[in-house]
Order: C-alpha cells, then structure tokens, then sequence
C-alpha cells in the first residue's frame, strides 16, 4: 500500500481530496481502490453538475463489484478526469495522482472541517 499524503483530507468513504485556494480535485484512496481490485470502468460526473457532499457523484466498476463515490465537499463540477474513461486501471496504479477523478468548485469551505488528516484517515483503516 502506497504511502497516504499528508496534503490530502479524507472522508470516511474513502475519498480524497485536495484544496487548491476554492478548488476541489477529488479521488480515491489507495486503500480502496485496493479493495476494489482491478478497475474496469469509471463512471464520472457531468461538467456544470453540482454536488453535496456525502451524495454520490460517480461510480467506479471493478472485477469484483461497482462502487459509489462520494463527494466529500459540496460545489459545482467544473473539470473531470476524462483520462480516466479511457484508461480506468490508472486508479490502480496511481490513486493519489494521475487517477484523480475530478474537480469541484468547492461552495462551503466549512465541510473541510468534517474530513480527515492523514493521521486520521491511517488511524481508520487500521482499526
């Protein structure tokens, strides 16, 4: 398992994100894409659409089950990884970077604050 970035904040659904200013770019752990195996599809949000946070705002398909993503700050989809559509295994192989799955521009900074750190997140997943 790679290491789990500490730049990042975590929701208990395994989603990440990083905050660029009001900007969002959102993905999934390495734990879970690790639990899903090997990623065959990814169904991802429109550009425009907005979400809440806690709602589902994409799907991820692997060979052992589909997933719900979980948008974990609310705010407008304003970019998405079309990479990803493409080359769906990417989330295996890069969770933390190349895989991210899109951006969001986030409407209520305060959601932050129910979000995991690192520490908090490893500290879940090791329970």
């Amino acid at each position: 398992m790679s290491q789990i970035p500490d730049s990042l904040r975590y929701a208990a659904s395994h989603e990440w994100v990083r905050v660029d200013n009001d900007l969002g770019t959102v993905g999934i752990t390495d734990h879970a894409q690790a639990e899903l195996s090997d990623v065959v599809y990814v169904d991802l949000p429109k550009v425009g659409v907005r979400v809440k946070a806690g709602t589902v705002a994409a799907v991820v398909e692997s060979v052992k089950a589909a997933s719900d993503i979980y948008a974990p700050v609310s705010g407008e989809v304003v970019e998405i990884n079309g990479e990803l559509v493409a080359k769906p295994e990417l989330i295996n192989q890069d969770p933390y970077g190349a895989a991210w799955l899109f951006r969001v521009k986030i409407s209520d900074a305060t959601e932050l604050d129910q979000l995991k750190d690192a520490a908090g997140y490893k500290a879940s997943i090791n329970e």
